[in-house]
Order: structure tokens, then C-alpha cells, then sequence
């Protein structure tokens, strides 16, 4: 397993992480699966027998039962754990209990701790961006989190460049610490995070951290143009979420994507995370199972080898289109272009060049 610093900051993490979506299954979260506690106590030997050290969660996680379910898994191994939580979605009715406000981050912080029964988290993210609330009361509450001791470093989660932008601007202009990841949702079959997100991450020194390469459940191999999600599947049991914005596309990636597997006695989630694994900019990749047989076959991904034609092929069916200001930079500029984004700007241009205009 390899290690990357996250941003600019001295935390070492690991290259896959464990995602705690599927802990528990209860308070609205039946769908994303439920385990007994000697299967989680089981994932999380295992990613540390393999080297993975970075453990995800968020109090929205079945309002908070997937924390205590990790927090009991946790036992005598703290010292080698990096464990991230968030906080951000409303939970309760209380008109306190939402956002990116002072007064909810730090509620939040110490139920998390408790339920985590840990003295303090290594990364700690707001889940989702506020436009209810300054900026500056954000990152001040972060800030003096870290002072008390409460949490080591800070982050992000589902921010636009803007917003990223905005908020690091504020942190490193008044002397204080800015977030050191932001967690994103990209898989190839939604690419978007290529665009601003990704480069922006590398250029202001946040770490990317991705959550659900898989697309939720979608990316199994198991949901294909002549096959409908399954019951007691997250898809198959109703999760609203992802947005899937062609679904031509999504079944013809899908049908290549088992066709790569195929050639290397490989399954589908195994293709995409072995794909995703060599995306620039991809510092940690959030991984959820559902059970140990899955965990198993998702860690051993990280021996699988694509080759350059495979990685192609993957690539040129779901590069996303060139949007303004990407084509013209694409188009224009690219040689001005820095390290963090020159690989997404020549794939566009590629991709335009093959386009006939003829009109």
C-alpha cells in the first residue's frame, strides 16, 4: 500500500481508505447495507493488515450508529488508525443542528468523539457547503477545534472550485489553517471533478479524497442495460442517489468495463479501482463493502494492473465534454498550463480534435 501527505499537511494516509457508509444500516440507511459488529471489527483488521490506515465516516451515517459501530472497532488499534468524520446534514428538527455554523460544528465534534469514544479526530470535514454562513465563522470554528485539540487537521466535502477557492483564500490570508482535503464523488462514469475540482485541490495544497468510486452501487457489473439493480442491493433497495447523467453511456461503460475484467480474470469494481487508483491528482480513495467477501476483493484491486490500451479505452469513452472555459484553454493555452491540470487539458483537446465541424 502507499502512503501520500494529504495537501500540504504532514498526515500521512493511505492510498485506499474504509468508507463506514455501510455500518449498521439503521435510521435511513437500511438500503447501504448493515453488518454485525465482528464484520466491521473484521474489515478493519483487514485493511490494517494491508496496510490501509484511513477510516471514513460522518455523523449522517445512520445518524450517528455507524460512528459508535467504528468506534467500537477501533479497540486497542487507535494509534494506527487515521479516522475522518463529518458533520454538516441536518439530523434533528433543531434549527441549530445544521450547517457550517460555530455552533454545530462544535455540538457535532463532541458527540462524533463520543460516539467514536476517541479523545480526538485526525481530519475533520464540513459534509456539505453552507451559503447560509460566512466563510469566516466556518474556518475560525475549525481552527479553534485544532487548538483545543479536538481534531488534528481540517476539510471539505462536495464544495465547487469557488467555494474551495473562497474558503482557502480566507484561511491563508488571515494566518489561519485552511482545510487539508476535500472529499469529492468522481468515478468514470462522472468526471466532473476533472474540470476544476481535481487540479484545484493540487494547486492549493487540499489533498482529494474520493468517495464512492463505485457510484454508489452502481459500478458492481451487476447492473447492466439487460439487468435491473437487485434486491438487497443499495440500488436495488431504492438509494436515490447518483445522478446518472446519460444512460446510454453508463451501460456501454459498464459493458467495457467487463470486458477489461474478463481479460484479467478481474471483476468490475476491481477495473474501476485499479483505473481510479492512476488518475492524476487522486490522493485517497473512500471504499465501502458490504460484507468481508467484498472488502477482500476490493483491497486486492490494488495488485491489479491495467494496461496503457485498457486505460485508454476506459478514457476516451467517458471523458466528459469540453465546457467553457475548458475548451478554450484546451484549444488555446495549453501549453501555459500547469502540472495540475495539463494531463485533463490535453485529453480534451484530443477529444475536440476528433469532433467533425463540419457546419
Amino acid at each position: 500500500m502507499d502512503y501520500r501527505l494529504l495537501g500540504d499537511s504532514g498526515l500521512n494516509v493511505s492510498k485506499y481508505a474504509l468508507g463506514t457508509i455501510p455500518f449498521s444500516g439503521t435510521n435511513g440507511f437500511e438500503p447501504a447495507a448493515g453488518m454485525a459488529q465482528e464484520t466491521a471489527d473484521a474489515l478493519v483488521d483487514h485493511a490494517l493488515d494491508n496496510g490501509i490506515n484511513h477510516f471514513d465516516t460522518a455523523n449522517l451515517y445512520a445518524k450517528g450508529d455507524a460512528e459508535i459501530m467504528l468506534g467500537k472497532a477501533i479497540r486497542d488499534k487507535r494509534k494506527d488508525m487515521v479516522i475522518a468524520s463529518k458533520t454538516g446534514f441536518q439530523l434533528t428538527e433543531s434549527p441549530n443542528d445544521v450547517g457550517a455554523t460555530r455552533i454545530n460544528i462544535e455540538a457535532s465534534i463532541d458527540a462524533t468523539l463520543e460516539r467514536l469514544g476517541t479523545d480526538y479526530l485526525d481530519l475533520y470535514y464540513v459534509h456539505v457547503w453552507d451559503g447560509q454562513v460566512s466563510v469566516a465563522e466556518t474556518v475560525l470554528a475549525m481552527n479553534d477545534l485544532i487548538k483545543k485539540g479536538k481534531i488534528r487537521y481540517w476539510g471539505v466535502s462536495n464544495y465547487s472550485g469557488w467555494a474551495l477557492g473562497k474558503t482557502h483564500t480566507f484561511a491563508v490570508e488571515n494566518n489561519l489553517i485552511p482545510p487539508v482535503a476535500h472529499q469529492i464523488y468522481y468515478t468514470p462514469e462522472s468526471r466532473e471533478a476533472e474540470y476544476e475540482l481535481l487540479p484545484a485541490g493540487k494547486e492549493l495544497g487540499i489533498g482529494n479524497t474520493i468517495w464512492s468510486p463505485l457510484g454508489e452501487g452502481l459500478l458492481t457489473g451487476k447492473i447492466t442495460r439487460n439487468q435491473k439493480a437487485q434486491p438487497g442491493t443499495r440500488q436495488g433497495e431504492g438509494w436515490p442517489e447518483p445522478y446518472i447523467k446519460d444512460k446510454k453511456l453508463f451501460y456501454d461503460l459498464v459493458e467495457l468495463l467487463q470486458d477489461v475484467a474478463s481479460g484479467h480474470d478481474a471483476t468490475v469494481p476491481q477495473v474501476v479501482l485499479a483505473w481510479m487508483r492512476e488518475r492524476p491528482n487522486v490522493d485517497s480513495i473512500i471504499i465501502g463493502a458490504r460484507n468481508k467477501d467484498q472488502w477482500h476483493e476490493n483491497v486486492a484491486s490494488y495488485n491489479l494492473q491495467l494496461s496503457d490500451e485498457e486505460t485508454a479505452r476506459i478514457n476516451d469513452l467517458t471523458l466528459p465534454e469540453p465546457i467553457y472555459p475548458i475548451w478554450h484553454r484546451a484549444m488555446n493555452t495549453s501549453d501555459r498550463a500547469s502540472e495540475a491540470e495539463k494531463s485533463y487539458l490535453e485529453d480534451f483537446n484530443a477529444y475536440m480534435e476528433k469532433q467533425d465541424k463540419d457546419i
